[in-house]
């Protein structure tokens, strides 16, 4: 295996320091949705970069394989996105949202896990060629649009409000840095489908680091927030 391959180890350990740091804060304010959700997406994260990790020194099982293609396609940035959703919307409408989403991510895992495997297309590299059941590749984009639009899409549409404004360039630069991180790990799975693999492990961590370093620099910005889901849980 090549160096690049082990990526994963560094990025899962990361995700664990990430957890401790972002679930403390939401322990300190529960009633904070978004930040329930953003403990869930990096654990999430976190769970997707330890299967590659498994699967680069234990090396494929069908089980890896499936668990990596749940954890990385299905639910990669999904809960983050998710969270972002808490933030900028009404409750009653995340909510609705997080039901369907649910059922979506419920129906898809039970199609991942009961697909047949073909084995001759087994390699070194993670790969989704290998589900026979081919159309459930054509879920996995709609899942990462939502992931997009709202992970991405959310910290963009904060940071230009941000923008406006000298006094919160703090928020701005942690929103930007959000979205870059958010977006990151979807170039990445892009490349893994037309067979580079490599490529993901490299966005996965950069993506990570981003997120967290926008994270804290939001978390530590002492401006008043332009959410009002923000505002009422002073977070």
């Amino acid at each position: 295996m090549p160096l690049v391959a082990y990526i994963p180890i560094s990025t899962t350990l990361f995700c664990v320091y990430f957890f401790y740091v972002i679930y403390n804060h939401w322990r300190q304010k529960p009633e904070a949705t978004y930040l329930l959700w953003w403990t869930i997406g990096v654990v999430c994260y976190g769970i997707g970069t330890l299967v590659e990790s498994i699967h680069t020194i234990y090396g494929w099982s069908p089980f890896i394989f499936k668990a990596w293609y749940i954890a990385g396609a299905f639910l990669g940035g999904v809960p983050l996105a998710q969270g972002t959703i808490y933030l900028l919307m009404k409750k009653s409408t995340a909510n609705k949202l997080t039901v369907g989403l649910v059922i979506i991510l419920i129906i898809s895992a039970i199609l991942v896990i009961l697909s047949p495997l073909d084995v001759s297309k087994v390699s070194e590299k993670l790969n989704g060629n290998v589900l026979e059941w081919t159309f459930i590749r054509a879920i996995t984009p709609f899942i990462n649009i939502y992931a997009l639009i709202f992970l991405v899409g959310g910290a963009f549409y904060s940071a230009w409000k941000y923008y406006k404004t000298q006094d919160f360039r703090g928020r701005f630069w942690g929103n930007l840095f959000i979205a870059i991180g958010g977006l990151l790990p979807g170039i990445g799975g892009t490349a893994t489908k037309f067979g580079y693999t490599y490529v993901l492990y490299v966005t996965e961590l950069l993506g990570i680091l981003l997120i967290f370093w926008g994270y804290m620099v939001i978390k530590n910005d002492r401006s008043l927030s332009v959410h009002q889901n923000q505002v009422s849980t002073a977070a």
